[in-house]
């Protein structure tokens, strides 16, 4: 079975499907077993997680492709990859970039309507590309497909700058260029989501991100609003950076870890989720059979 058609499971199997961002492999170990059945990639996340950089179109692709090859070296679950505005200005470049998102072990992808200069979705200034340069990208996606399954969404970031009715134009047409999906982004209420949904007739993504535009709606509220994916692109990231962060000032203030370690996974734990027993069981057979 391809990560399309696992990713497509995925969303026959929960309703919504919801899907955490993992911000490393690691973390999609962490996932899996906390019971998710499908992780993200968040372009934001490999900007300030990989490369300590702004989300303001500064990474490109070979960056987040090195990601995706790391978690799907170690995670089989389908993962969906944010894809900006598809790393760069032509067709030629949205096709190469679902192709090698495909190659690279990616179920899915969402990509967007604002220029190469982009912005958080969730911060002023955003400026779009026209409704037709946005739908050509969803066309060039689509024909570049080389799994038949792998699912690609429309994000559009329309409701900021022109208005609901001109962001469901653009959320129509992308579905009449191919689009598997739609992700409104930076929605403010509920009524809005289940308009959405019921004007475009295909899985719709919400993006339930901390400190941003959107509250923080519940799995109940999203099911009753029609969604279809609830994301939450950057929530442990989030929560690992504070921890990290009072970690280091708390070792640089009192010159110990001591009244840390409570807040710590063990060392035990860590070696769970890696199955760090089962390599090292693997290392004794080897060299006990080269004895």
């Amino acid at each position: 079975m391809s990560a399309g058609e696992r990713f497509r499971q995925a969303l026959k199997q929960e309703r919504p499907l919801q899907i955490p961002g993992t911000i490393c492999a690691y973390h999609a170990l962490m996932a899996k077993r906390a019971g998710y059945k499908a992780i993200y990639l968040s372009g934001g996340g490999v900007a300030a997680g990989s490369l300590g950089m702004p989300d303001l179109g500064i990474s490109n692709l070979d960056d987040v492709l090195t990601d995706i090859r790391r978690i799907t070296d170690v995670c089989d679950l389908p993962l969906l990859v944010d894809v900006d505005t598809g790393f760069g200005a032509s067709a030629f470049n949205v096709a190469r970039t679902t192709r090698s998102l495909i190659k690279f072990g990616a179920g899915a992808m969402h990509i967007e309507d604002q220029v190469g200069a982009k912005r958080c979705g969730h911060r002023p200034g955003k400026e779009l590309v026209s409704k037709e340069e946005m739908v050509d990208r969803i066309k060039a996606a689509v024909d570049a497909k080389t799994d038949p399954a792998f699912f690609i969404i429309a994000r559009t970031d329309a409701l900021a700058s022109e208005g609901f009715e001109r962001m469901l134009e653009r959320a129509r047409a992308c579905v009449e260029a191919g689009a598997d999906g739609i992700f409104p982004e930076a929605i403010t209420d509920l009524d809005m989501y289940r308009r959405v949904a019921d004007a475009v007739k295909v899985p719709v993504l919400a993006n339930i991100t901390e400190f941003g535009q959107t509250p923080l709606f519940t799995l109940e509220e999203l099911r009753k609003a029609g969604i279809a994916i609830a994301l939450y692109p950057l929530s442990a990231f989030r929560a690992a950076n504070l921890a990290a962060l009072n970690v280091y000032e708390t070792l640089r203030s009192r010159g110990t870890q001591k009244d840390s370690v409570a807040s710590m996974q063990t060392r035990d734990d860590l070696y769970k989720f890696l199955g760090y027993l089962d390599y090292e069981r693997k290392l004794d057979a080897l060299f006990a059979k080269s004895k």
